[in-house]
């Protein structure tokens, strides 16, 4: 069973910053897509960004200039920065690793954490 394990949700006030943390097992991590999802109440949950096994990082519109990707090769995790948070940016937040290992494609889920933005 591969887990993926996030961390760094929490609480914190309009304009602040939070920084999430995915651990991915070794055996996947470095052929793996990583994407970055989040599911407000009553909401589909959407695609934020995600980053390559290459290094390339794509971003939805409407978190460009606000959220960053990164993923650290050496520690198997990847990472996303979210700054000048404001109360929409609300929902719990997941990570997603995809990707192939013949014969098997694969597309896993961490449980997602909590992020709460108050006005």
């Amino acid at each position: 069973q591969v887990q993926l394990v996030e961390s760094g949700g929490g609480l914190v006030q309009a304009g602040g910053s939070l920084r999430l943390s995915c651990a991915v097992p070794g055996s996947i991590f470095s052929i793996s897509t990583m994407g970055w999802y989040r599911q407000a109440p009553g909401k589909f949950r959407e695609l934020l960004g995600s980053v390559t096994s290459g290094g390339s990082i794509n971003y939805v519109d409407s978190v460009k200039g606000r959220f960053t990707i990164s993923r650290d090769n050496a520690k198997n995790t990847v990472s996303l920065q979210m700054n000048s948070l404001v109360p929409e940016d609300t929902a719990v937040y997941y990570c997603n690793a995809k990707g192939s290992s013949w014969p098997y494609d694969y597309d896993y889920w961490g449980q997602g954490t909590q992020v709460t933005v108050s006005a």
